[in-house]
C-alpha cells in the first residue's frame, strides 16, 4: 500500500461549490492507486445549533472542534486523510457573525499549520436548496470573499481551481496530490 509519507488535504470554499463531490471523487481515485485514504465529511450538518446566516459562537465552536476530532481518528488510522471544508472555512462562518473569537482563532492559527495542501473551490453556481445550507447567493458570495481575504491575510497557499475549468478540476487535484504521495525516482545511470 502507498504511501510511506502521510498527506492531508483539504477543500475549502463556500456552501455548494462542488467540495464533497471532489473529496469523493478523490479519495476513489487515490484508493484505485491502493492508497490508504480516509474522507473527513462536513460536521456543519450534523451540528444540533443554528447554522448558516443564524451560526452562533456556540454552534460554530461545535463545529470547530468536531471537526478536528474526526481530522484526529482520521489520521492515526491513515496515511491520507482527504477533508470536506477545513478549520478554515468553518471559522469564516463565524467570523461573519460575530468577528474574531480569542479562543477559537488561537486554536484555528494552530491548526491551520497541519494540511499539506489546501484546495480552494470557486463558486460556479448558486446554491441549491437542500434543507440544510442556505440557499442565498448573496450569503454564499459573502463567506466566499472572506474565504479569500483569510487566505491572504494569514499569508495561506491554496491550490485555486480556475472556474472555468470545472471539468478538469479532479484531474488538476489527484496531478498535485500524487505529485506528492508518488515515491520519489531514483536516477537511472549506466
Amino acid at each position: 500500500m502507498l504511501p510511506a509519507s502521510r498527506l492531508k488535504i483539504a477543500f475549502i470554499g463556500s456552501h455548494g461549490v462542488g467540495k464533497t463531490t471532489l473529496c469523493y471523487g478523490l479519495a476513489a481515485r487515490l484508493k484505485r492507486r491502493d492508497v490508504g485514504v480516509e474522507v473527513v465529511h462536513e460536521v456543519a450538518r450534523r451540528c444540533p445549533l443554528p447554522i448558516n446566516e443564524e451560526t452562533s459562537i456556540a454552534a460554530q465552536s461545535w463545529i470547530l472542534h468536531t471537526q478536528i476530532a474526526e481530522e484526529l481518528v482520521a489520521q492515526a488510522r491513515y496515511p491520507v486523510v482527504v477533508c470536506d471544508r477545513s478549520v478554515l472555512d468553518n471559522y469564516v462562518y463565524l467570523l461573519l457573525a460575530a468577528g474574531r473569537q480569542e479562543g477559537p482563532e488561537g486554536l484555528v492559527e494552530f491548526w491551520l499549520r497541519g494540511y499539506d495542501l489546501l484546495v480552494h473551490v470557486p463558486i460556479v453556481d448558486q446554491p441549491s436548496p437542500d434543507g440544510v445550507r442556505s440557499a442565498d447567493p448573496g450569503f454564499q458570495y459573502a463567506v466566499e470573499e472572506k474565504l479569500c481575504r483569510e487566505l491572504v491575510e494569514r499569508g495561506l497557499e491554496a491550490l485555486h481551481l480556475d472556474p472555468g475549468a470545472r471539468p478538469a478540476w479532479l484531474d488538476v487535484v489527484e496531478r498535485t496530490v500524487w505529485e506528492r504521495l508518488r515515491p520519489a525516482q531514483l536516477p537511472l545511470s549506466l
